[in-house]
């Protein structure tokens, strides 16, 4: 018997308290490591979306110097835009979305420009519009970037998903514990980074 001010507590009570406090442990327990193991399981979706908009960033950059030899063939003498896709082409490359998802944001941006007026030039170059090498390219070109833009809808889903879990209760006392922070949206300003159309037409 357990004695208490004004109360005695028989040992059966004793065991059915401590057998009642092994169970809340135990379950809640079980509901940590649940919770652990989800944010780990979205914490690696995101890492595996990030890794498939890396795979098609590079796509597209390995497109442009084909791109840029062709139109260099027609209008070499546009040396100020080449240098522009050049030198866009090696921030891209040298970015990493896994790791910077901000930084290969802005550099995707960036060669998209460059690579909407290196495509505008087209329009002053009949033969050139009309170089079948030139149009594979740059319908491969506009393939990449639907890719690209299927890629960070899943990346972007990948991130909402994890950061309600990452903001929810209890995912966010387990999440501040173990250093799971929220997650940025691949976000790109669609007037800045859309390629334009390039008429083949006469």
């Amino acid at each position: 018997m357990v004695k208490m001010p004004g109360k005695t507590i028989g040992a059966s009570n004793v065991k059915l308290l401590s057998f009642a406090f092994l169970a809340v442990a135990a379950l809640f327990g079980a509901s940590s490591i649940g919770t652990y193991n989800s944010l780990v399981s979205a914490d690696a979706e995101i890492e595996q979306k990030a890794a498939d908009i890396d795979s098609q960033l590079k796509r597209r950059a390995d497109l442009v110097p084909n791109l840029v030899a062709t139109v260099r063939g027609y209008a070499s003498h546009e040396q100020a835009i080449f240098t522009e896709v050049a030198q866009a082409r090696s921030r891209l490359l040298g970015a990493n979305f896994s790791l910077n998802p901000d930084s290969a944001a802005v550099a995707s941006t960036a060669l998209n420009t460059a690579l909407g007026r290196l495509l505008a030039i087209a329009e002053n170059y009949p033969d050139l519009k009309a170089n079948q090498n030139f149009i594979r390219l740059q319908d491969e070109l506009a393939g990449t970037e639907n890719r690209i833009n299927y890629a960070r809808i899943n990346y972007n889903e990948a991130v909402k998903t994890y950061n309600l879990k990452v903001r929810r209760f209890p995912g966010n006392l387990l999440a501040g514990f173990f250093g799971f922070e929220a997650r940025s949206p691949f976000t790109i300003d669609e007037s800045d980074s859309q390629i334009p159309a390039v008429s083949f037409g006469n």
